[in-house]
């Protein structure tokens, strides 16, 4: 759509920020838009059921997070799994496939294509068969109403409050970056975050509301890497500083920093407000999880209270930007 884009992939005043979505205009006299975003969780794969929808959620919040209608989504699955003739991947097969159906009963965004590809491995000449691990993407397009209306992730203005709605952060750290990164392979995995498919649409219709009203700033879904990380892509992607505190995070099981940080629990926001919109935010929220864990500032650093962390953005910025060479 050559001049028909509203929100790119990059997004933030020098474009270092990964967008939760892209929104395009396809009428160019029209108001409404589409947004399109992807949903990926293979962390899970050791439950398919959980990962395929750890993977609509993840789909759905990046839709919402830019301005989508969630009662307007429509998706589509990308199976890349090895052989189903043998009878362990044709389970997992059919577990995914049941929480697509669940998913998509949950969220009523229904399905309205896909591509299956479902013999993924290779055989070598000595006879070892070399499997590809059960993966499904999960996309999708949302209708959004007013594109005038669309935000994106970067943070934008010194002083406004960093927000978290969603699922509470737990010890479910089971098939997260942080696990991966430094858990111990030879322990059994930490238990796998679930998503609960009565609270995660009510709190995508939620912000979504938000955002439609004018009461956000910015969005951006807590996914990959956790909370810590989805907090330092805003400040990667504006320039701004962020101090944060996690004393009022809501949290289940009391779980360590590390987990709270870096646990990657489905239906989580990161929404910027500004303060005086603080009561009205909280008051139309109802009974949903939701704190305030921070103030963004010009200090151009990323701190946590109690010196637990103290990073300049610039620094966020070049490990973020560096592995990719631009």
């Amino acid at each position: 759509m050559q001049g028909g884009s509203i929100i790119k992939p990059l997004v933030g005043p020098d474009g270092d920020g990964p967008s939760d979505a892209a929104v395009i205009l396809p009428l160019l006299d029209s108001t409404r838009g589409l947004a399109i975003a992807n949903g990926l969780a293979t962390g899970l794969r050791d439950d398919p059921y959980l990962m395929a929808l750890a993977a609509i959620d993840e789909c759905v919040r990046n839709l919402v997070c830019v301005g989508a209608d969630p009662s307007r989504i429509a998706l589509l699955d990308n199976f890349c799994w090895p052989s189903c003739d043998d009878p362990r991947n044709l389970g997992a097969l059919v577990r995914a496939a049941e929480a697509c159906y669940d998913g998509a009963l949950a969220y009523r965004a229904p399905f309205i294509s896909g591509k299956d590809s479902l013999n993924n491995q290779f055989t070598t000449s000595d006879g070892k068969t070399i499997e590809i691990p059960p993966t499904l993407l999960i996309s999708g397009i949302g209708i959004v109403p007013d594109v005038s209306r669309c935000v994106t992730m970067d943070a934008k203005e010194s002083g406004n409050l960093l927000m978290v709605v969603g699922s509470p952060a737990s010890s479910a750290i089971g098939g997260s970056h942080f696990e991966m990164l430094f858990g111990d392979s030879e322990a059994r995995h930490s238990p796998l975050p679930a998503v609960d498919l009565n609270v995660a649409p009510r709190i995508a219709r939620s912000v979504a509301e938000l955002i439609n009203d004018g009461l956000v700033s910015s969005a951006h879904d807590c996914s990959e890497g956790g909370l810590l990380v989805a907090a330092a892509e805003m400040t990667i992607a504006s320039g701004l500083g962020l101090q944060l505190d996690l004393a009022d995070l809501p949290a289940e099981d009391d779980p360590p920093l590390e987990h709270r940080c870096f646990c990657e629990q489905p239906a989580r926001y990161l929404l910027e407000i500004r303060g005086d919109d603080l009561a009205e935010v909280s008051s139309r929220l109802h009974d949903l999880p939701g704190a305030v864990i921070g103030t963004f500032n010009s200090s151009s650093r990323l701190t946590l209270a109690d010196d637990q962390l103290d990073v300049s953005v610039k620094e966020l910025q070049a490990a973020w930007l560096g592995t990719l060479d631009w």
